[in-house]
């Protein structure tokens, strides 16, 4: 699963520890995150929505049959 973390992240000028600490997360949270290692919960998915005023559908791209 693909996702815009980076660039929204980057776009508000925030560092990976400024995500991390807003989201109660590690910073290597969103590294896994951000180099798309790691599938959120979907509670987490949904803070991060929220954090970056988005839906989860314009933060993360689902492509058919990604596991």
């Amino acid at each position: 699963m693909d996702n815009r973390i980076e660039a929204l992240r980057k776009g508000r000028g925030l560092t990976q520890q400024d995500l991390a600490r807003h989201l109660g997360v590690s910073r290597q949270t969103i590294i896994s995150l951000e180099n798309g290692k790691y599938n959120p919960s979907i509670l987490l998915a949904h803070s991060i929505a929220v954090f970056f005023d988005s839906t989860i559908e314009e933060v993360f791209i689902f492509e058919e049959g990604t596991k």
